[in-house]
């Protein structure tokens, strides 16, 4: 786990070791431990890299590194299943040097070029320049746990980097992306749902999830392809009992292979389904060993899950740790949040989640396991409930009605009324009506100036897809428009204190398996995520198992909005807004709106994060 940073260049002028320091001191946080630079013999390809040792503490494991007198390599990240990917290497005549899984991935290359991405198992960003074919081959894993982000100029400079503010130290201009910023300012979103490539400052890009480059320098050739992408149409014939099995076979695996580390590892603990599952997997493994904990949490808030993760933590006798974020703190570090994350967000609930890293790195625990990506994957949001008895009403009414009946009876809360059922029978037709919904509210926002709008609007951004079954939306949320924005987040706050977040629910053999599975084993009985609490019934207290509330780590947002400090800065931010000619005046006469975190329309959330983005 690491900070990457490089320039690929034929102006030799342009490489620097001052260059490249700044890059590097600008990722610091990412790798606190050291750093190293290198550039070939013509300076024409330079490579920086800051170290944060999970995999090998020697030397040995030291980036830059190289490998048969022809590749480099900077990385970020971790192969999981970099010991049998090894052993199948070694079987071919490589031998290796060290015990990490940097020099795997350099051998991998070598052996099967670009197809040696279909072998990892892992979260990976990184970039390998061959010395014999001039060319840089750069690479991201499948779901995007890992940053990748470039800069290609007119003068055939190539800069990449783990975050945009080494680009912006190395002298790329930071320039706003105004589409994006006023699709955030209307809308809330922070990601473009048809453009995975597209960040919130002009010239930056970043290379998409699942995707590889090839950047051949003498050519000044740059291509973007894709490696991987999930089978959301096959469904295989499978009982519950087989499922239920396979489940647990596959995410056990990948727990096991997450746990691999020479140093400290520990686990966040929500509360919930998905980290207390990865809990209970770890301690079933592990029998007898120590685990650590850390968690949010929110005494008096009708949200707080202390009671919860006060069952977890007594049933396996975790070493427990525990933070209470609070107005004041997130005042305080208002700044570095925004800092490290360097694009928008949508709500506080972030902030939990960087004091919970924070515990971590008190508490010298540097990596932890987390249960994020579950949701996205196994339909745990109630939203979903909607979509999978629309796919039941056009394909099985029998089981449609069953289904429905038991939510009721399940006393879980759920809308199903007439759209319901023309959005079941006209799903193109549903698509297209959403599309013009969010259009009309960028169009007719009248906080945001109307010339600011009519510059800006992309209408393309403006995408919903067309849901015929609960696969295409799990899909849309996991591969284009959620987990994405959501997996930022962990990255740049996990990284803000030094520590790794793994993630076992996205391992992609496991994702594959979910995908494939029927909807019934997914969402059952009155229940989401059917097969992780019939996988987890026996190991987890009832009263997790089987929760009808969906709670993640979520602040008391609506009262922080209402301290006077924080109000203060929503105005400052308002008036900034003004001042650069994009709001209208009228927002300074406006009371603010304190609201949750997950409730929608958060507006003055958006200004105050925008305010400080500009």
């Amino acid at each position: 786990m690491c900070g990457i940073a490089g320039i690929i260049t034929t102006d030799t002028s342009f490489i620097s070791e001052q260059r490249l320091l700044q890059m590097t001191n600008a990722l610091q946080h990412r790798g606190p431990e050291r750093e190293r630079f290198w550039t070939n013999d013509e300076r024409t390809v330079g490579f920086s890299h800051r170290r944060l040792r999970i995999i090998d503490l020697s030397e040995a494991g030291a980036q830059p590194m190289h490998c048969l007198n022809r590749y480099t390599i900077v990385y970020n990240g971790e192969i999981y299943n970099y010991i049998e990917i090894k052993e199948t290497l070694q079987k071919q005549g490589y031998s290796f040097a060290s015990h990490s899984d940097t020099e795997v991935i350099l051998a991998a290359y070598d052996c099967w070029k670009e197809k040696c991405l279909q072998q990892f198992d892992g979260m990976f960003a990184f970039a390998i320049w061959d010395n014999i074919e001039k060319k840089l081959f750069a690479a991201r894993d499948r779901f995007g746990e890992k940053p990748f982000f470039y800069h290609f100029d007119q003068n055939n400079n190539f800069l990449f980097a783990s975050e945009m503010k080494a680009m912006w130290a190395a002298g790329v201009v930071k320039e706003m992306n105004n589409s994006m910023l006023l699709n955030y300012l209307s809308l809330g979103w922070v990601q473009n749902p048809v453009d995975s490539m597209e960040t919130f400052y002009s010239g930056i890009f970043q290379l998409p999830h699942a995707s590889y480059l090839i950047f051949s320098l003498y050519e000044n050739d740059l291509s973007i392809n894709r490696y991987w992408d999930i089978d959301k149409e096959k469904i295989i014939d499978i009982t519950s009992e087989k499922a239920i099995e396979q489940f647990a076979e596959l995410f056990t695996t990948s727990v096991k292979r997450r746990l691999r580390s020479d140093v400290a590892v520990g686990t966040s603990l929500s509360g919930g389904l998905d980290s207390s599952s990865v809990v209970a997997t770890i301690k079933k493994i592990s029998a007898g060993a120590d685990l650590t904990s850390f968690s949010a949490v929110f005494p008096n808030f009708e949200k707080d899950e202390s009671k919860y993760v006060d069952n977890v933590k007594t049933q396996f006798n975790l070493k427990s740790f525990t933070t209470t974020p609070t107005a004041d703190g997130f005042i305080n570090d208002f700044e570095k949040l925004c800092y490290h994350q360097e694009e928008p967000f949508g709500s506080a609930s972030i902030y939990a989640q960087f004091k919970v890293f924070e515990l971590a790195k008190q508490n010298d625990v540097t990596v932890l396991l987390d249960g994020q990506g579950a949701d996205e994957t196994l339909a745990g949001y109630s939203k979903y409930i909607h979509w999978f008895l629309q796919e039941l009403f056009t394909s099985k009414f029998h089981a449609f009605k069953q289904q429905k009946k038991m939510l009721v009876q399940n006393k879980i809360a759920f809308d199903w009324g007439f759209k319901n059922y023309v959005a079941a029978l006209l799903p193109a037709q549903t698509a297209s009506q959403l599309q013009k919904k969010y259009l009309s509210l960028a169009l007719n926002n009248r906080d945001i100036k109307r010339d600011f709008v009519e510059a800006f609007l992309d209408r393309e951004m403006m995408y919903k897809p067309i849901v015929t079954k609960l696969n295409d939306i799990l899909y849309f949320n996991s591969m284009q428009f959620g987990l994405q924005e959501l997996l930022r987040y962990a990255d740049r706050n996990a990284m803000a204190h030094g520590r790794e977040v793994r993630l076992p629910f996205l391992a992609h053999e496991l994702v594959e398996f979910i995908f494939s599975i029927p909807a019934e084993l997914k969402i059952n009985n009155g229940f989401t995520k059917n097969i992780l609490r019939q996988t987890m019934q026996h190991s987890l207290p009832a009263s997790i198992v089987w929760r009808k509330d969906k709670v993640g780590f979520e602040p008391p947002q609506k009262k922080w909005m209402q301290e006077q400090q924080i109000q203060d800065y929503i105005m400052h931010a308002k008036e900034k807004l003004v001042a650069e000619k994009i709001m209208n005046e009228n927002i300074l006469h406006k009371p603010i709106k304190a609201k949750g975190s997950t409730e929608s329309n958060n507006n003055d959330f958006y200004y105050l994060v925008a305010g400080k983005m500009l």
